[in-house]
């Protein structure tokens, strides 16, 4: 029939105008909504399609025939009536009325009494329904919808339609039930046009219960999936660094393939600030520009003033010229195994992270790091030609104290079995430091492997066989620098001591180094099944020896680029060199004896305990170091112990420790516990020292006193003092808070005290958001500070694999981009 060929498409093109609005970016919870519906489905109505397949659904639509039945069908050839139950289907679309009349000769159609419609995506009712077929006029009166894919309900006095034309008159949606409106978007008129994508808002406020807490006379949005030019929603705060700071996010769509985002921001005790996004996305890659810039920063001429201020310091920003920094992150595929990555930032100055960061997590490191590249990856290898270049982000450091730069690096890693007994591998690498300060040279390494793994079901062996090659060509300057090092050692003197004949018998452009590795790793699996307290676990336990043997070869005459001792820690049990890099390989003879116990639930795999404990026994003195390093004794390194041990499934309880037999001290301590409370709760408590370190204590919490209010919290405390470097107890970081969440409406408010740099300085900053669930949020990102402040405020946190400190980010493209808004 033809007027439920027109009819049906209409309600949902114009009901979803208004939940278009929804923001659908962090995750929502709705566990404290009353599980009914504002309008129960209709009998009769198909099922509706789950919300994947909706689309689906919707195309399948076109195809499908419409049938229509009714009690009773009058009326004559020309002038159709069909009374009592009358209901139309064409797929997953439904529409049900008392009556529905059909004049063919003026192709218009009345349906009265009880208007019935329900598809995936929408379920409806009105008292009338009325309409011209010829000239594509509709009439809806009285309507009220619930979404069925989403949440979200609302209503409107009237409902016209031309063509892709359209208008709500009086209407309203919000996430709540009827009877508890906690939020409420109402608007006098709509206009929308389902061709375009846009809508119109005109008189359009948002109330918070019954007070009206935001008026827009105008307000353009967009009514489908499509992304459109429009204001994103403002992030508000309030700081002692910052004043009043209002950011107003401006969307751009530019193309289905790229858009961009402007960042106004105001910040009433330092002035005015520009942002910008702009996102790309084709075929065989993708990629992201970001960026600020501030002309003056009232700041800075503020800080001058300040009584501890130094002016000779070089890496203060100058008050007249402007600051900002500049990121770039892109990555390309080639083929199947290559691509091409960059990973870019720029900074105005060195106390740029430390006046627009809102966290001490930005102050931990005190440099920023370039990287652009071409890598690859097979079965058996990876390999890359990349670079890379460092530049200073902590102001009491110096420009001297950065990493050198990399300028290139080409790599190559290879292992592959040979046979069913011989494993070859091999590392290959060849780098050209620079830096700006210091002289720099160029390094090869070389480190071909052979191993042979044997193993049983319950045992492994295996022997490796490796020879290490390292040479360089070093700068002039660098090589003298070198050479005064090696004769102060030698001859006791100090630099102004060393004479041009001792720098003659030292000076080597081209130093070099050889020497084989050979290593044997072994262990057995012992495990036994036990019943503890009613459940079945497997208990295991696992011995294990590491055997590592590398002639000891003079290396004080070569040049530390990008090598650093390890912390000692259970990992370096088993490692083949203590040092990061190819500029020390150690020497040694010696042996690791380690143990590990572990109690797994039958049922499900659940680890219900692990611990290890290891050792290294060292035969003889380790000769090789790196400047201002104490040489390792021959006899035992200290005990390293690790465990985790889970009492319930809500308990986890974890230790590290570390016991130097030889001195007879503690080296390292770390307890950590958590709880996860009831209704997503989660308490942390962890406490770290390392010896002339650091001294630690952190307390996070997420407890939800009743369903709807919760408190959090956090206290990170330093007990470390050194008066050397002037380093004093305190607060790290401090963060209270209170939530307030219902079924559709939550509330955060946030007190956060932290250390800004390096100085000790505080900051003390207040957040508030509001979160209209369904519709979007208002005020600062709670969510973001909570989340790095409470392990486990998001409980699937709990469950993400961190990401190596080693290997390169893992972008290959092989999965999705971010999608765009």
């Amino acid at each position: 029939m033809r007027p439920a060929l027109r009819l049906l498409p209409l309600p949902l093109s114009i009901a979803l105008c208004l939940p278009a609005l929804a923001d659908d970016d962090k995750p929502v919870s709705w566990a404290l909504c009353p599980i009914q519906d504002v309008i129960p489905s209709f009998n009769g109505a198909p099922a509706p399609a789950t919300p994947g397949n909706a689309q689906a659904a919707r195309e399948q639509r076109a195809e499908q025939p419409t049938s229509i039945e009714g009690d009773q069908l009058g009326g004559t050839e020309a002038n159709l009536d069909y009374q009592g139950n009358v209901s139309l289907i064409k797929g997953d679309q439904f529409l049900g009325a008392d009556s529905l009349k059909y004049d063919q000769e003026n192709d218009t159609y009345v349906a009265d009494g009880h208007i019935r419609y329900q598809d995936t995506g929408i379920r409806l009712i009105a008292d009338t329904a009325r309409g011209d077929q010829s000239a594509d006029t509709h009439q809806i009166d009285n309507v009220r919808y619930q979404l069925v894919s989403r949440r979200g309900n609302g209503g409107a006095d009237r409902i016209d339609m031309k063509g892709p034309e359209g208008s709500l008159l009086h209407s309203t949606y919000s996430t709540c039930d009827p009877e508890d409106r906690r939020w409420e978007l109402r608007s006098r008129r709509i206009d929308i046009n389902t061709d375009d994508g846009w809508g119109v808002a005109r008189g359009a406020t948002i109330r918070l219960g019954k007070v009206p807490v935001l008026y827009v006379p105008y307000l353009k949005f967009p009514i489908d999936d499509q992304r459109h030019t429009g204001l994103l929603y403002p992030a508000i705060g309030l700081s002692g660094r910052n004043g009043f700071d209002w950011t107003q996010p401006i969307y751009l769509n530019l193309a289905p393939n790229y858009d961009a985002t402007l960042e106004p921001r105001y910040m009433s005790e330092r002035g005015f600030q520009m942002g910008a996004e702009f996102r790309y996305l084709y075929e065989k890659g993708r990629g992201e520009i970001q960026g600020t810039w501030m002309t003056k920063d009232d700041l800075v001429r503020d800080r001058m003033n300040e009584s501890d201020y130094d002016a000779s310091n070089p890496n203060n920003p100058d008050p007249d010229h402007g600051r900002g920094f500049l990121s770039y992150f892109g990555s390309h595929r080639f083929t199947r195994n290559w691509q091409a990555r960059a990973n870019l930032t720029w900074l105005s100055d060195a106390r740029y992270r430390e006046d627009f960061g809102n966290s001490l997590y930005g102050q931990a490191s005190s440099s920023v790091t370039s990287t652009a590249g071409v890598y690859g990856a097979g079965e058996y290898w990876t390999a890359g030609l990349m670079a890379d270049h460092w530049q200073l982000a902590d102001y009491l450091s110096s420009e001297r104290s950065l990493p050198y730069n990399r300028l290139p690096r080409t790599y190559l890693n290879w292992n592959q079995p040979l046979s069913q007994w011989f494993t070859v591998g091999g590392h290959v690498e060849a780098v050209r430091f620079q830096h700006d300060e210091k002289p720099g040279g160029s390094r090869l390494d070389i480190k071909p492997t052979i191993s042979m793994p044997l193993q049983g079901a319950a045992w492994y062996i295996t022997p490796t066989l490796a020879y290490r090659h390292t040479e360089y060509r070093l700068d002039a300057d660098l090589a003298e620098e070198v050479a005064i090092r090696q004769a102060r050692a030698a001859y006791g003197v100090p630099a102004s001591g060393v004479t041009p004949a001792m720098i003659a018998e030292f000076y080597d452009r081209s130093p070099s180094r050889s020497l084989p590795i050979g290593s044997l790793d072994a262990g057995v699996y012992f495990d036994r099944e036990t019943e503890i307290k009613g459940d079945r676990f497997l208990h295991t336990l696992e011995p294990r020896l590491f055997y590592l043997n590398a002639p000891y070869r003079e290396q004080d005459g070569l040049p530390i680029f990008d090598s650093r001792p390890f912390n000692f820690s259970y990992g370096q049990l088993f490692r083949d060199n203590r040092y990061t890099g190819p500029d020390r390989q150690t020497d040694a003879n010696q042996l690791t004896l380690a143990l590990t116990t572990r109690l797994l639930r039958q049922k499900d795999g659940f680890e219900r305990l692990s611990a290890s404990i290891g050792q290294i026994r060292y035969f003889d003195d380790v000769r090789v170091t790196a400047p201002n390093e104490v040489p390792l004794e021959k006899g035992k390194s200290a005990w390293v112990v690790d465990a985790n041990y889970a009492p319930t499934d809500r308990w986890t309880i974890g230790a590290s420790y570390q016991w130097d037999p030889k001195f007879r001290r503690e080296d390292l301590a770390s307890v950590r516990a958590r709880y996860l409370l009831p209704d997503d709760g989660v308490v942390n408590v962890s406490y770290r020292r390392r010896r002339d370190v650091l001294e630690q204590a952190d307390f996070s919490f997420l407890y939800p006193v009743t369903p709807a209010w919760s408190v959090v919290g956090r206290y990170y405390h330093s007990f470390y003092r050194d008066t050397q470097r002037d380093i004093e107890p305190g607060l790290l970081e401090g963060v209270a808070g209170v939530q307030w969440d219902s079924c559709c409406l939550a509330v955060r408010a946030l007190v956060r005290r932290y250390v800004r740099n390096r100085e000790g300085d505080m900051n003390t900053g207040f957040q508030l958001e509001f979160v209209l669930k369904g519709l979007g949020s208002a005020g600062q990102d709670t969510d973001r500070t909570l989340r790095r402040a409470i392990l486990g405020y998001y409980r699937d946190d709990l469950y993400l694999v961190p990401p190596s400190n080693i290997a390169p980010r893992p972008d290959d493209n092989s999965y999705a981009p971010d999608p765009m808004p």
